[in-house]
């Protein structure tokens, strides 16, 4: 259990939640490692800096799935999905 399972509606919505934090993370981190400002980073992944600044500020409602893949990829950083079944679901027979 996480927070995010405690603030989502549903598993999906938490699902989602998780994934979004981790590539905030992930992005947050590699900026840093790179040592770039947030203008200079900006403008390298072709974005605004207010978008950057969301992003260090952990805006996660502000982000799809996919735009933070797009931001991940130019930095580098590439996504794997691990597929896991839940066997807790009933499987609808």
């Amino acid at each position: 259990m996480s927070v995010w399972d405690d603030i989502a509606d549903d598993a999906a919505e938490a699902e989602n939640l998780k994934l979004r934090a981790a590539l905030i993370r992930a992005i947050r981190s590699r900026v840093d490692e790179i040592g770039w400002s947030q203008t200079a980073a900006a403008q390298n992944l072709g974005i605004t800096q207010p978008r950057l600044s969301d992003v260090y500020r952990g805006k996660i409602s502000k982000f799809s799935l996919d735009a933070l893949v797009e931001i991940a990829s130019k930095l580098g950083i590439h996504v794997r999905v691990e597929v896991e079944p839940d066997f807790a679901v009933p499987s609808g027979t």
